[in-house]
């Protein structure tokens, strides 16, 4: 198991813990994270981030995901979730984030973003990190653009939420322009 605790400037990521779990729901019961996000429901409850605490803990023994909390450093406090999803064929990943709408506009996104690509490319080896957003979400893709991803095009109606089909912006980042922008 990869318990892997990785360190930014004003953030830490680890491991959620069931501890987490009154936060999770605190911040995730806000129906703009529902909206901006693919996986999150609306409404969310205690029975909602149990299940999502136990899918994470078997993509971690599997290898195939590996899930952050997003806290700050001087507090401990929970903000977000930051995920890495590698596909160890294509030396690729997708990553993908939310953050806590009481904590949006401080730049926690961005600096959790890099430092996922961080560990992307330097623990897991990658050659290639990825991530998508609702074009109707042009925050996050600003995230993207401040992590040094780059827009790769727009993918129509890519993904189901709810009734509606949407459209996914995708941006991306290589091995060698991470190494010759650090």
């Amino acid at each position: 198991m990869d318990s892997r605790v990785i360190e930014a400037q004003r953030l830490i990521l680890r491991p959620f813990r069931e501890a987490d779990i009154p936060d999770i729901v605190r911040l995730l019961a806000d129906p703009a994270i529902a909206a901006t996000t693919l996986n999150v429901p609306y409404p969310y409850d205690e029975a909602k981030a149990r299940g999502w605490l136990e899918s994470q803990q078997r993509e971690r023994d599997a290898g195939t995901g590996f899930t952050f909390a997003i806290t700050r450093r001087e507090d401990e406090r929970l903000v977000g979730a930051i995920d890495i999803r590698p596909r160890p064929r294509h030396q690729k990943a997708e990553i993908g984030y939310w953050i806590g709408k009481p904590y949006w506009g401080r730049g926690y996104a961005t600096e959790a973003a890099r430092a996922i690509i961080r560990y992307g490319f330097e623990t897991l080896g990658l050659n290639r990190i990825y991530a998508t957003h609702f074009t109707g979400n042009p925050a996050s893709g600003r995230v993207m653009q401040k992590a040094g991803m780059q827009f790769e095009g727009v993918l129509r109606q890519d993904v189901r939420k709810g009734d509606e089909f949407r459209d996914h912006a995708v941006y991306g980042i290589l091995r060698e322009d991470w190494y010759t922008n650090a």
